[in-house]
Parts: structure tokens; sequence; C-alpha cells
């Protein structure tokens, strides 16, 4: 099926930032970044399968397996379930040289196909060059930034390379915005000249029935727009790690490491916010009151309490915080612990909990009076209502603040809540923080740890009941979670899983069913079913939606 759409509305600019434009299309409220890739016109058009080529150097740098694998690791366990402490013990040691694995990878890849490059290449290649488009609304700040980071992702796996919440960050000049593309497109001459109309194709993940994240060959695609649309977590680029050819298939894994290997897995997007993300001058001058001259925080503490202060979920907390402090007591002389969350009065009763040993540092925006308060950057001054449950009652820009404080932990993270641990917004801070901790020596010692601390009301149907596809424990919550665990505090992934195939993942049956509508099936141990998945792709065919760009008036094409 092809279907053809023009543009609703024109694209325009919304505003500027000393570093990088921004851009807005189809919507006022969504924007849009554009990375870039090469795309290799010397292909057979007949050819059925892309090869990644990896370089050697890369080959012996990706993860080796462990000495049993993952199938007899999980068999020589002594019981049937584990506790979440016990399930993250494997995320204790970290992956620091997995992650400079793909800070290289990173830096290659925009020294490459990086804006500054790409703008000055001369027009017959210019006009075979392709674009990853990037495009997010201003909602959640977990949920958009993966779309930007997963925009990000698949550049580097297919090698080619006003924002959401332009007012907050400062993005990274190595990307285009959608208006220069076009104006670099018609510089160039690309359709009188070279016969390159510019069109986007689009893939919607969040639509199970049309997406070809499982069963196309991206590599093979010409267009040279692609916008992979609705990937709000960790989750949906690493379907390609299941993409049925092998070359889609290897990109991923280059990238994301093994997925039965979970000790070896790099902090993907960490290390990619480092490079394409920083605070806006507003939000760092917020960032440095806060900090007052003196040191970063040792650790940070993220607290999701939805306007509750339930006890357990405090003491849990504190019990947290206090080992994560134990871990790390030789380095810290008096520990400085940043302290955030969506409800006000939590802060107030844990920091008084922590005063006894502790420096306890949080934003006070009622307190601040810089020029992010002007007015300026939210001239309304109001929440909408039905955000206001989930974000807690400051005006929105506290939660940059937040954020940008918090990631810059020096040795942990702690995530806290009332219900759901350890969503997008306390992973991206915590693999931000742990990027930036991560020297190019790889000298982080000890390393960074993300912990998650649940109270045991959480834990009464075992990790069943932490909701959300893109929750950092969602592939360990099936069978093999112990149920009416006591309270834990557990070591975390950097980088949530996407698949089963790992010692005691184990999927729910919400998420089997939701398999199956892409066209998985998973085994009872939660291996993906590889001979029916083959035959669901051959079975179908490709869905191409594109969106043209291009002007034509009286045979004329611009």
């Amino acid at each position: 099926m092809r279907q053809h759409a023009g543009r609703k509305r024109r694209a325009s600019g919304v505003g500027f930032r000393p570093i990088m434009l921004v851009c807005a299309i189809f919507a006022v409220s969504s924007l849009c970044i554009i990375f870039t890739r090469p795309i290799d016109r010397d292909e057979p058009a007949g050819h059925r399968e892309t090869r990644v080529v990896v370089r050697e150097e890369e080959r012996r740098v990706l993860p080796e397996s462990p000495p049993e694998t993952a199938s007899e690791a999980a068999e020589a366990q002594p019981s049937s379930c584990a506790t979440v402490e016990e399930m993250g013990k494997q995320f204790e040691s970290g992956s620091g040289k997995e992650s400079l694995r793909v800070r290289r990878m990173i830096g290659d890849h925009f020294a490459r196909n990086g804006a500054d490059r790409v703008r000055d290449l001369p027009p017959d290649k210019f006009c075979k060059h392709g674009f990853v488009m990037a495009k997010a609304s201003e909602a959640g700040i977990g949920n958009e930034m993966y779309k930007m980071l997963s925009a990000a992702a698949l550049s580097l796996m297919l090698n080619r390379g006003k924002f959401p919440f332009g007012d907050y960050i400062t993005y990274t000049n190595l990307s285009f915005t959608l208006r220069e593309v076009k104006h670099l497109w018609r510089q160039n001459k690309c359709i009188l000249k070279h016969r390159r109309h510019l069109v986007m194709r689009i893939d919607d993940f969040e639509n199970p029935a049309s997406t070809n994240v499982l069963c196309s060959d991206w590599r093979r695609w010409r267009e040279p727009i692609i916008w992979f649309q609705g990937t709000t977590d960790a989750v949906g680029v690493q379907f390609f790690l299941k993409n049925v050819h092998s070359g889609m298939q290897n990109a991923a894994a280059v990238l994301f490491g093994k997925t039965e290997y979970l000790q070896g897995r790099p902090n993907v997007f960490g290390e990619l916010m480092r490079v394409i993300v920083s605070p806006s001058h507003a939000v760092q001058e917020a960032v440095d009151w806060v900090l007052n001259g003196r040191d970063e925080p040792d650790i940070s503490v993220h607290m999701r309490m939805l306007g509750t202060r339930p006890v357990r979920a405090i003491q849990a907390s504190l019990l947290c915080i206090t080992q994560a402090l134990q871990r790390y007591q030789h380095h810290i002389v008096k520990p400085r612990v940043a302290l955030v969350s969506d409800t006000p009065s939590v802060v107030e009763e844990i920091k008084r909990s922590l005063n006894e040993y502790a420096e306890v540092i949080h934003f006070d925006y009622k307190m601040f009076k810089g020029n992010i308060t002007s007015g300026i950057i939210e001239p309304s001054g109001q929440l909408l209502e039905f955000r206001r449950k989930d974000w807690g009652p400051m005006p929105r820009w506290v939660a940059f603040v937040d954020f940008f404080l918090a990631s810059r932990a020096k040795y942990a993270v702690v995530s806290g809540a009332h219900r759901r641990v350890a969503t997008t917004y306390a992973q991206l801070l915590s693999a931000f923080a742990a990027a930036q901790q991560l020297d190019d020596a790889g000298s982080a010692d000890p390393s960074f740890s993300f912990f998650s601390s649940f109270h045991s009301n959480l834990l009464a149907g075992g990790l069943a009941d932490q909701v959300g596809w893109g929750h950092a424990w969602n592939r360990f919550a099936g069978p093999k979670s112990c149920r009416n665990q006591t309270r834990q505090c557990a070591f975390t992934p950097l980088l949530p899983s996407a698949w089963w195939d790992a010692p005691w993942q184990s999927p729910i049956s919400r998420d089997v069913r939701r398999l199956q509508t892409y066209g998985v099936h998973l085994t009872d141990s939660g291996k993906v079913d590889e001979g029916q998945l083959l035959s669901f792709c051959r079975s179908r065919k490709d869905t191409v939606k594109v969106v043209s760009f291009t002007n034509c008036k009286n045979s004329q094409c611009t």
C-alpha cells in the first residue's frame, strides 16, 4: 500500500538559538530535528539483503558471550523466581568499556555525517545524502526526549545522519532543521539537475499493522528523509534487534549490544545525550544557582509521587539512599544529595531525614529570581489541568532545571515512587549522568549506579504491576518475578531491555498479546519464534507512506 500526502501547512521557524535553529512542521506544537545518513546508490535494485559492514576493530569490541550461555545461566538458578535485587545484581559492575565503544561510534558518525560537513558537500554528493527526522511535541519530557534520541540512534544504524522544549534545552549543531534541508535542496538544484525529489517516508511504530520495523530492510530505502514515528521510550528503536534482515539486525546489535547478555550493554541513550543535548542558558543559570559555586551532588534522588506521601515509599527510598551512600563511602567525605520530585511536600520530608548526615540541595523555584522566571518562556503560567497530576503543581520549566541538576550526580541516581519506579524521566537523567561521569579513558571507578527503590506494596504481585512498556523493569515482570517481596533497592540497567532473552526475564500476558499484533509470537520462555516471524514477514507487503516537500508548477519542480 502506498500513500502520498501533501503538506498540510508550510513549515516555518518558530525561534532561534545560538547553537541550533528550531523548526515546526505539520502542527504548531510539534517540532523537529534532522540527522543525516548517506545513501548508497551503487547497490543493485534487485538486491534483497543488505550486509552491515563492521570494521574489524568494532568486531573485537562487541560484547563477548559470558562463560556460560544465557540459557545455561537461567537453568542454573536455584529457584523459579527472583527478587528485584537478585535480578539487578547483573547491572552492578556497569558497562563502561561498551559505552566508550559506542561513544567512538557516535563521534565517528557525526564526523562523517554531521551538518557542518554535509552542508558543504558538492551538489552531486549532497543530493545523494539521506536524513532521519525526529519530531516531538512538548508533552512528557522522558517520552519526547526518547523520540529525539531514537532518531539519532537510527541515523547511526542506517549511517544517516523551535525543537521540543527549545526554551529549556539547547541541541547539537551537528544536525539540520527541516527548513534548512529544504533550502539546501533548492540551492543545490537536487530536483532540476539530479532528478531527486525531497520526500519523507514515515513509519509509525505505534501502528503494528503498518510499521515495517521488523520486516523491512531500511538500508534499502531510498527516500531522502525517514521519520520513525512514535518511539516514546527505549523499546521502539530496539525492535530492530529482531528485524528479519541480518543487515538491520547486525546494525542494531553493534549499537545496542546482545539482548541475552545484559552485563555488556552500552549506555546508548546517555552517550547520545552527551553529544546532542545541553541546558539552555536560562536553565543553566538556575542549576548554577542551586549549586552555589560548590561541588556537584554525589548522588541524586528522583521521587515520582503523584501528589501523595505514602510512608512506605519514603522509608524505602531513604534506605536505598543510605545503601547508595554506603557503596561510595570511601569516595565521599560529606555526602551531597540532590533531591527532585513532582511533590514538594515529599522533598521537605526526605530532606529532614537526610540532614543529619548529608547536605541536601533542591531547586526551590519560588526563591529563584533568574531570567527563566520572567514570563517570556512560559507566558501563561498555567499548567494543563490533565497534566497536573502527572507533572505536579510546579511550572513546567522546573522539571528541566531538576533534570539537569540531577544529571550532575557523580556516583549514583536513586529512583523512588508511589507507583511506577524508573520511568522514562528517571531513566534518561540517570543515563545522562553516567555518560557525563565516564571519561574517555574509561576511568569511572567506581562505576556509576542507577538504583530502583521499591516499597513492598509495589511488589505484592511481583513486577507485573509496574505498568508501562518502556518501564525499566518491564521485561522482568513475568512469572520469574517473585510475588510478595519485601522492599528492594536494586541496581537498574541504564539501557532498558526491549526483549526477553536474558536470565530472569519473562513476559506478562498483556505484552505477549501486544507482540502478536506486530507479528511476533513468544515461546513459553519469552524467546521470539523466529521461524514464525519470518513467515509472517514473507506474507505481508511493506506499507509505504510518503510526504512530498516538492513544489511543482507548470511542469517545473523546485
